[in-house]
């Protein structure tokens, strides 16, 4: 088999895939998963064999080719594969557009819902059933076919949009590069830090060091430079991306909400937002702005606090009359220093990369009864890692890739994905396999790379998400893993993960220094937990302001062709800021979260499953000697039931009731 995205026989062939493979690929795929359509839409009579199993067997095939495309786009971006990806992008939305309006098979799922095996369904079968006849409706099969055509044609139009939208945020943050030749102007910057600038410099020819906007550098330098310049520079440049010239996304998020106001209204939705919630746990945009401003109204105070102190520590100890945006974090970083005696930078070089992972793998094992080991695979890159983990009796549960280092060519930011969901097929069982991608800084001068703790909590979560997927015990494709789980509580079990980084004995475990091997010393890390919520305040405010403006865009009313977006930003910072941004700065221009991403009327989900997560990760509080019982419980009732049951379901299932806020509040520092 010449084509690497036609063979599902095992591992992608992820170092043979090549551009010129993509579009015979896909177009076959498509093809075939058409003729299989056609079938379907007359197959008498309809069950689960003759209906559901081939459809999904097509149909899989195309989803799982599209998907390596998408990733290596992702990880390793060249000119020639975002020309190939581009030119397929229509093919597969249309594909993708037509199989949700089909009312032959929409006829076929109500058929199956009321036939007397539909009876006898589990419930993941069920739930498929559920899903398929709800997401028809919200497809689109109900419209008449003028409606059907303008429905495709918005979805298509979408989807190339936001494709665009990330490309641009990309190939404007590579774009930028400062080269300093003189060593003084990065006084206070980490060492390793230093050296990858010098590095970069080098590679690029040029004396003295190259300063980018990606984070490794963007953070540090924001944290740590002395000079007041170097950060307004990087600042500015980091806060107009995308937003200037060929690669200004002001048009792209205009017609975006325009379509997805349009696409709403053809589907007799008030607004996109109430679209976006119909397949949430919460019920109406209404009630998650109440939500959001019930909990700015809790943060805020500590929010306000913050900043004056803040503002007061950096006129009297810094000298900073005026803080300013590119102040913000610099002072937050010295003034934490002065009052807990503990500093990032004293942190990170006990948090070495294979410590890391080993105690992360340690953490898994003890709450879950698993095993994770080294296995091997073709990658995308020299960097990428492979693991697989075991169950107790030694069976495959499933495997990941590992790509940790930011690069060029490569979407900033840290994320999960599926490569292959589990799947019964007769008696055999098709194992998950899952990308795991960070955006961290690599180990120079023959030294491991050294996380900051932030680093190791953004580890942790995109772990709790894979987790979520390798150890689903769902065999039907539509509900397996995170399919079918509603969006607004897809990151309980990462935001859960993060908590067990603060756990004196399992950060102990996986701290060694990068010079000395000593692990970190209990003084460091009790003052590390007085310094947990410091400003939680600040950064709680932060988030909801980002949640808000997301709402409000989506379902408050909000007309694109009349509104200025920039002018609702502004006023959601009067609501909840406490740090603005400066009237210049571009933020929405590169929130790819809700451009490019899946969090459109949705961005509020990291709070909504916080709620849960706090409250999840309490019950481990209330029985500290039945680690490994209550790990068994959450796998039970939580990870290993994917969409297969409701998520509130699943939380009751695991605690004995309904949500509570309290846990949140108190691991905040917001509590009373």
């Amino acid at each position: 088999m010449t084509n690497p995205l036609l063979d599902f026989s095992g591992l992608p062939r992820f170092g043979q895939i090549r551009p010129e493979h993509i579009t015979p690929a896909i177009e076959q795929l498509i093809a075939e998963a058409e003729a299989a359509v056609k079938r379907a839409e007359t197959v008498a009579p309809v069950t689960w064999e003759s209906f559901v199993q081939p459809l999904d067997d097509a149909t899989e095939k195309v989803w799982r080719a599209w998907n390596q495309v998408g990733h290596l786009k992702a990880v390793v971006d060249t000119p020639e594969l975002r020309q190939a990806y581009n030119d397929n992008l229509p093919k597969i939305t249309r594909f993708g557009s037509a199989l949700g309006q089909n009312l032959a098979l929409f006829g076929q799922y109500k058929r199956l819902a009321g036939s007397a095996e539909y009876a006898g369904y589990n419930d993941a079968r069920r739930k498929v059933v559920e899903h398929a006849l709800r997401d028809f409706r919200l497809g689109g099969a109900e419209l008449p076919e003028d409606g059907k055509a303008r429905f495709a044609q918005i979805q298509e139009e979408l989807s190339a949009l936001s494709a665009k939208f990330s490309e641009n945020v990309l190939d404007a943050t590579d774009a930028y590069a400062l080269y300093v030749e003189d060593e003084a102007k990065l006084a206070g910057l980490p060492a390793d830090v230093v050296a990858a600038c010098r590095a970069a410099a080098e590679r690029d020819g040029k004396p003295g060091w190259k300063l980018g906007l990606q984070m490794p550098v963007y953070l540090p330098v924001q944290m740590y430079a002395d000079d007041r310049g170097l950060r307004e520079t990087l600042y500015r440049a980091n806060g107009v991306r995308a937003s200037q010239g060929e690669l200004d996304n002001t048009g792209n998020i205009g017609r975006i909400l325009e379509l997805r106001r349009e696409l709403a209204a053809l589907l007799g939705f008030p607004t996109y937002a109430d679209y976006s919630l119909a397949t949430k746990m919460a019920d109406s945009p209404d009630e998650v702005l109440a939500f959001l401003r019930d909990l700015a109204a809790r943060a805020l105070p500590y929010a306000k606090k913050d900043r004056a102190e803040l503002e007061r520590f950096a006129k009297e100890s810094l000298g900073i009359d005026r803080l300013e945006a590119w102040d913000v974090s610099y002072a937050s970083e010295k003034l934490k220093q002065a009052r807990y005696e503990v500093s990032a930078q004293e942190i990170k070089p006990y948090f070495t990369e294979p410590k890391v992972l080993a105690g992360l793998f340690d953490v898994i094992e003890t709450l879950y009864g698993v095993k994770v080991e080294a296995d091997s695979a073709p990658t995308w890159h020299e960097d990428v890692r492979f693991f697989r983990i075991v169950d107790r009796d030694g069976s495959l549960v499933g495997q990941f890739y590992l790509d940790l280092y930011a690069r060029e060519g490569k979407r900033g930011g840290a994320w999960m994905d599926d490569c292959r969901n589990r799947r019964d097929k007769g008696a055999a069982t098709q194992t998950p396999l899952v990308y795991l991608v960070c955006n961290f800084g690599k180990g120079v001068g023959g030294k491991p790379a050294t996380f900051s703790h932030n680093d190791v909590t953004t580890l942790f979560h995109e772990m709790g998400h894979g987790l979520h997927q390798l150890l689903t015990q769902v065999g039907e494709l539509g509900v397996a893993g995170i399919n079918g789980v509603e969006w607004d509580a897809v990151e309980l079990p990462s935001q859960f993960m993060e908590n067990f980084c603060w756990e004196w004995e399992r950060l102990q475990a996986m701290t060694a220094h990068v010079d000395t091997g000593e692990p970190l010393p209990r003084a460091l890390y009790d003052r590390m937990l007085a310094a947990k919520n410091f400003q939680s305040g600040m950064f709680t405010v932060r988030q909801l302001e980002f949640a808000l403006f997301d709402m409000l865009l989506h379902g408050g009313g909000f007309d694109p062709a009349r509104d200025d977006f920039m002018a609702l930003l502004e006023q959601v910072r009067d609501e909840v800021a406490v740090n603005r941004a400066p009237a210049w700065h571009r933020f929405p221009q590169s929130f790819s979260h809700i451009f490019a991403g899946g969090y459109a009327a949705g961005y509020y989900s990291y709070k909504w499953a916080e709620v849960l997560s706090a409250d999840a990760y309490a019950a481990f509080e209330e029985a500290p000697d039945q680690v490994a019982e209550t790990g068994a419980r959450f796998r039970r009732e939580v990870l290993s039931r994917g969409g297969s049951r409701d998520a509130l379901d699943n939380f009751r299932a695991f605690r004995g009731r309904a949500p509570k806020i309290d846990a949140l509040l108190r691991h905040g520092g917001m509590a009373g």
